[in-house]
Order: structure tokens, then sequence, then C-alpha cells
């Protein structure tokens, strides 16, 4: 049985006019047969009218009658002769009745001239029905063609019934997993009022459950950078000690930790910075300059491992977003790209726009990402199977959001070039006029 509302409605209103529509097809054939009965009996009736005053001197097909109707006038005379059919009409008495005419059924009537002589009308009983079905046939035909015009109307009715259903399905597939805006209940038909009502609420909920999540990992790890702070700054204290080589080594695995944990934190607050930042925050920013500064801040820790840091395009590229992201947003993008390069490597920087959108696409020659875990790579804390360096996994999830945030889009891919190895990030922004 079908679970859809929908093909529950239409499957019940199409039994019920097909049902509605036999019946009332039955009894209309019914009525319009016997109505054709009683309109032949009348056309016998007015021929017999017609010839009281007329005799003949044979059995004869009445003229100006329909000649499939198969109508016969017959002369009986004043007294009984000819067949044994036209003796047995003969004692029969005026009327309508039903008798045998040649061995087959039909339908006769007998009048009594003023002169004594007699005479019947007669029609076969099989014409009879043909002509009846045939009329009743006739009447038929409206009711047929009735059923699925009416099944057609239903069909476009319920649709256009569930239209509201179908919008508001659509509206949230296109949503993206972090908008949690209520569902709009002032268009939508008062059944799905309730409905509407209770999912919003619970939106709601969702939403308030996740700002207090969020607002907790940035007060947690706000708390946690002073201590952490504290602690690195007493290391380097104790760096111009004089201590035994194994006092040195576990200093400097200290140093290195604490590092490792102050950049977690930075990126906590980063990525908490960005859910509970508002849109509507923007302004007029040319990336090329964005790209430009970043790529010059880190173009000493690529010259210190050999990596070639540079550009491919530059071309001047605006687009409407809060300067600080847009330059999260890179430095993060650039610096893996960095890190993840080996040694004499290179690092290509392009920023170009293209069909009203600003792209800024970066290419390395590092080992790329296994394909089964491009889908994850977005994830918060996802790091691959072999995370190497002080990196959290938390650099390209703030990316994301913050592309999102701005109706851009990012994609990450392998590059599958026969001269050339590694991996190309390409963010798509809506490019300012």
């Amino acid at each position: 049985m079908t679970r859809s509302l929908r093909g529950r409605l239409f499957t019940g209103l199409t039994a019920i006019i097909v049902l509605t529509g036999a019946a009332g097809g039955t009894l209309a054939y019914l009525w319009a047969y016997n109505e054709a009965i009683e309109m032949q009996d009348s056309v016998l009736t007015q021929i017999g009218a017609f010839a009281m005053n007329a005799s003949t001197r044979q059995s004869q097909p009445v003229g100006g009658v329909d000649a499939e109707s198969e109508v016969v006038l017959l002369e009986l005379g004043p007294i009984p002769r000819g067949s044994a059919d036209d003796r047995r009409l003969w004692s029969l008495h005026d009327g309508l009745h039903n008798d045998v005419r040649q061995g087959r059924p039909a339908r006769v009537l007998l009048r009594t001239r003023p002169d004594g002589s007699r005479f019947a009308v007669a029609q076969g009983d099989e014409i009879r029905s043909e002509i009846a079905g045939d009329m009743a046939i006739r009447t038929l035909l409206p009711i047929a063609a009735l059923i699925p015009c009416l099944l057609l109307v239903t069909a476009l009715v319920i649709g256009r019934s569930f239209r509201p259903v179908v919008r508001l399905a659509e509206e949230l597939d296109v949503r993206r997993a972090d908008d949690l805006r209520m569902l709009p209940a002032e268009s939508a038909p008062s059944e799905l009022q309730p409905f509407l009502a209770s999912i919003n609420g619970l939106l709601e909920r969702i939403r308030a459950m996740m700002e207090q999540q969020r607002r907790f990992v940035a007060d947690a790890a706000h708390e946690l950078r002073t201590p952490i702070t504290a602690l690195g700054l007493q290391a380097e204290n104790l760096d111009p000690l004089d201590m035994p080589p194994g006092a040195r080594d576990r200093l400097e695995a200290l140093k290195s930790g604490m590092s490792r944990t102050r950049h977690l934190l930075d990126q906590l607050l980063a990525l908490a910075r960005q859910d509970l930042a508002s849109p509507e925050v923007e302004e007029t920013v040319h990336l090329e300059q964005i790209v430009k500064a970043v790529v010059a801040d880190l173009l000493a820790e690529a010259s210190e491992r050999n990596v070639d840091l540079g550009f491919t395009m530059a071309e001047h590229v605006s687009v409407s977003a809060d300067p600080v992201a847009m330059a999260s947003v890179v430095r993060n993008l650039v610096e893996n790209a960095v890190r993840y390069t080996p040694d004499g490597g290179r690092v290509d920087v392009g920023i170009y726009r293209e069909s009203g959108q600003a792209l800024l696409q970066i290419e390395d020659s590092g080992p790329g990402v296994p394909p089964r875990d491009i889908e994850r790579i977005f994830e918060p804390f996802y790091r691959g199977p072999k995370p190497s360096g002080d990196g959290s996994g938390l650099g390209l999830s703030i990316v994301k959001r913050i592309v999102a945030r701005y109706g851009g889009s990012i994609e990450i891919e392998n590059l599958t070039e026969p001269e050339r190895s590694g991996l190309r990030a390409t963010v798509k922004l809506p490019a300012a006029d």
C-alpha cells in the first residue's frame, strides 16, 4: 500500500469517481433503454392512428418510417384469414401485444376500423432492442467522457493543493546544513500551520543549542589561551639557562607541544568567530591585495624549504566580504599548500575573474589527498590518514564556512597532469561590481 498521502487521496477519489460513474452509467443506460422502447411503442401507436382510415390489400412495409426500424403494416380483414400468425393476431383484442411473427418475437399493435376490418402494426423485438441499445449507448457517451476529465481535474487539484508542501521540501533541500532560519508559515495552508509551528520550534531549539555549544567552545578556547601563553613564556625564559642535553630535549618537546596547543586554540577561536559572525558585516575587498600580502608573509617559510611560492596570474578582482575573513581563507589555503609541499617543490597562486566570479586557485606539488578522503577533507579535526606537521585539521573547515557565508564555493581536487602531481584548491566568490 502506498505511503504517499497524495497517492492515497487520488486513489480514493478515483475509486469514488469510477464507482459513481459506473452506477450512474448503469442507471442512465437502463433509463434510456426503457425510454427508447416506450418511444418505439409510441411510433407504433401513431402509425396505427394514421392507418385507421386507410386500407391495403396486402401487408406491406410502412412508408415514411426509417427503413432500419422494420415496421410492417398487416391487413387482417373483417374475418380471420391468411396465415396462422394472421389468424392468431385477429383473435387478440385491440392494443399492444408481445407476439411471435415468422418464428421471431415481435411487438404488435392491433386496431379495428369502423367498417369492422382489422389491421396490425408489427415490429421485431430484435430490431427494437438494437435501436434501444444504440440510443442508450449514446446516452452513456457523455458519462464515459466525463470520467477521464474528472480524473484529470482531480489530479490537477490534488497536485495544486500539495504544491505548498512541495515548495517547502524544495526550500529545505537547497538549504545549507547550518541554515536554521524559520520556515515561512504565513502563505501555507491552515492544515500545515501546526506542523510548521512544530518544525520552527524544533529549529529554534537546535539553533539555541548550537549557539550555546559555539559560545562554550569560544569561551573555553579563550580561557585556555592565557595559561598556555604563560607556560610558553616560562619555557622561553628557560632557554638561556645551562641544562643537560636530556633536559634541553624535554624543554624543546614542551615548547613544541605548547606551540601546537596555542595554534589549535587560535583555530578554535577563529572557527567560533566565523560561526557567530554576522554575514551582513562586509565591504568591498581587493582580493589580489590580500593574497599578495599573505604570500609575502609566507615567503620566508617557503624559502627555508626551497619551495617556489609565486603567482601564475594576479588580476584585479574585488569581492564583498570581511577583509579579516578573506585573509583567513587565503592564509589557511596557502599555508596548507606550503606545509604539504616537499622541499624543492612549488606552489602556484592564481587570481582572476571568470563569468562574474572571483576565482582564487592554489596548486601545490605535494602528495595530494587519497580520493576516498576528498569528501572528508572539510570535516573539523580531520587530518587525513597520514597527518604531518602542527596542523589541527580545522583550517579547511574554517575556509569552507567563510566561503559559504559569502555565497561562494570551494573545490579540492588532485592534479592528474602527466608532468605534475599535487593538489588544487579553487575558491569561487561572487565578484563585486
